[in-house]
Formats: structure tokens, sequence, C-alpha cells
């Protein structure tokens, strides 16, 4: 995949994903992901977004201020 802003080439690594939920903040460490070594910017599959969806759910239901969590230890 070529980044459409940068013309990088896209490689397979692990990013962190922080979702601001307002009144909480959700951080997911080691996300899988594309991402672009220009300019950062970072692609999720479908399979991820799906699992980073559950896992946030999952977290809003704990009513924490900030949770950490490791997306490779999640069922």
């Amino acid at each position: 995949m070529v980044c459409m802003i940068c013309g990088a080439n896209a490689e397979k690594g692990f990013t962190t994903d922080v979702t601001d939920m307002g009144d909480c903040l959700i951080i997911v460490r080691n996300v899988p992901c594309y991402k672009y070594e220009k300019c950062n910017e970072v692609l999720y599959t479908a399979d991820v977004v799906a699992h980073l969806e559950k896992i946030v759910e999952m977290a809003k239901q704990l009513m924490r201020e900030v949770s950490i969590i490791d997306y490779g230890k999640v069922a």
C-alpha cells in the first residue's frame, strides 16, 4: 500500500491507540497496524478495528478515568 499523502510504502508494525470518551481515556497498546514510515499515518485492518471496538466497549463498562489495555492480552 502506498500512502496518498507522503508516497511511502506501508509496513506492518504496532502502535498505541488512544480513544477519548469525554469522561474517560482508553489507551490500547501493541495494536497491529500498517504504518507509513515518512508521515507515520496508521491504518488498521477491518478485523483489528472490530477488535478495538470490542475493547473500547469493555473498557467503558469499567468506568475508569484512564484504562490502559494490551491488545494482545485481550481475548
